[in-house]
């Protein structure tokens, strides 16, 4: 989830670096981590065999006209089940994770060891550690819960990727990857706080084309179908305990996107080698650019360069915060942070065929609590009740509009809703985009800053 850069970052015109393009290799997970059963996502059971058969058996069943034998073919259908090995997950993925991982050993992300030729990337004293209790709250538990979020994500997104295909509903696949989120999380947020213990860490965002980031279908909203000229982020977290992986990535089924997705990939990977303890955000995001601008894209024969956002960035993620007050730009700023021990980072980058410059467009994306402003003189009844149900069931975490409105007893909030924000005690999130006929492409990871090493948590086969 994008972090509008604040207006105090400043950007050097046109700085660029001798840095060259880095190519990252994802590595294997293991058997476990690949997530879906290959049988059920091709519609055959345990056995190998087609469904299909039974299908066509129904048919001919309908078109001989007998009621009764229409009712034995759903008899037989009931009786029916698909068989799922142990350890297996299903299509779409409901087994929640726990079932699948007994022991709580949920694989490790990418571990990559700290430069050890340049001293100020790595930390070697006692009494250069920094943020002691950041890096002691790096214990069995915390990597549990991270590693737990992040098989999630991989398992969930490695579904929606196989029906992110043109022709599906942006309402329907936003279904698929929440309820995909909670089962597996074993927590359906229904019931008062569950949603605090573990399920999405914020609105699953399904930003098409122009719109770089923040989008997401509304009840009661025209209804937006996947096109297949269209570019497609899909941006999504899974908490475990208030620990948020947020991992992203791009769809787009015509091949002319190409290479405006490998250039936003690569400028990710980028960010990511780059990151560690005590690396410079200056240095980052001028190494992001440098990748970044060294790619074009031709669209009905015109040749756009691919640009990084301006004013979005990466940032660190606290807990049940997704945005933390540390900032990852994608092109030269001008700051004196660096990261730090025991930091969790959301690296991603956006490239964009259009100006680079994002803006609030109509709408909302979701809502989010400010904690730094009382409640004290809310007066309205109606704010009151809403904001204790927000505080008991999402806390700092953001959320849709959808999340709030499948809670018991919730209706007809929208005025208690304008009130808080208004006080400004909820922040309201608007979807952000740049030009028309421009085209937006995003890739992002978590990526844990550890004492003697980085873990790229929600690194996958995938990307």
């Amino acid at each position: 989830m994008g972090s509008k850069t604040p207006e105090g970052y400043r950007r050097g015109p046109d700085e660029s670096s001798a840095q060259a393009a880095i190519a990252a290799v994802n590595p294997s997970k293991p058997a476990a981590a690949s997530g879906l059963l290959q049988g059920v996502l091709e519609g055959r059971d345990e056995d190998g065999d087609d469904d299909d058969g039974d299908d066509q058996l129904g048919t001919d069943l309908k078109s001989n006209g007998d009621p009764g034998d229409k009712k034995k073919k759903r008899k037989r259908n009931k009786k029916k089940s698909k068989k799922v090995p142990a350890g297996q997950q299903t299509a779409p993925p409901r087994v929640p994770i726990t079932n699948l991982f007994s022991n709580e050993q949920y694989p490790e992300g990418h571990i990559v060891e700290y430069v050890t030729k340049n001293d100020n990337l790595r930390r070697t004293t006692a009494e250069e550690v920094r943020h002691l209790a950041a890096v002691s709250n790096m214990d069995g538990g915390f990597l549990t819960d991270y590693r737990k979020a992040a098989e999630i994500h991989r398992q969930v997104r490695q579904y929606a990727q196989t029906i992110a295909k043109p022709g599906i509903s942006m309402t329907q696949l936003a279904d698929e990857i929440d309820d995909g989120v909670r089962a597996l999380t074993g927590h359906q947020g229904l019931e008062t706080g569950d949603a605090l213990k573990a399920g999405l860490g914020f609105p699953t965002g399904l930003c098409l084309n122009n719109i770089a980031a923040h989008w997401t279908p509304n009840a009661g909203a025209k209804e937006v179908v996947l096109q297949y000229d269209d570019v497609l982020k899909v941006d999504f977290g899974v908490h475990v305990n208030g620990r948020i992986v947020d991992s992203a990535f791009t769809i787009a089924a015509n091949p002319i996107y190409n290479n405006l997705l490998e250039a936003v990939k690569a400028a990710t990977n980028t960010g990511l080698k780059e990151a560690g303890i005590d690396a410079r955000m200056d240095h980052i995001s001028e190494t992001i650019q440098e990748v970044m601008e060294s790619y074009e894209v031709v669209l009905n024969g015109k040749t756009f360069p691919v640009k990084g956002l301006r004013n979005l960035s990466g940032h660190n993620i606290l807990r049940y915060h997704i945005h933390g007050d540390k900032q990852v730009p994608f092109v030269k700023t001008k700051t004196n942070q660096r990261m730090e021990e025991g930091d969790i980072f959301a690296i991603e980058t956006f490239g964009s065929t259009g100006k680079g410059y994002i803006r609030d467009d109509i709408g909302i994306y979701g809502y989010g609590r400010n904690e730094k402003i009382s409640a004290t003189g809310l007066h309205h009844a109606s704010a009151k009740s809403l904001l204790k149900t927000i505080d008991e069931n999402f806390g700092t975490l953001v959320f849709a509009r959808r999340y709030l409105e499948r809670l018991p007893g919730v209706k007809n909030y929208h005025l208690g809703m304008r009130s808080l924000i208004n006080n400004g005690i909820v922040d309201s999130y608007a979807p952000l985009v740049d030009v028309p006929g421009s085209y937006v492409a995003q890739f992002e990871h978590t990526v844990l800053l550890r004492p003697n090493c980085k873990e790229v948590i929600s690194r996958g086969d995938d990307y």
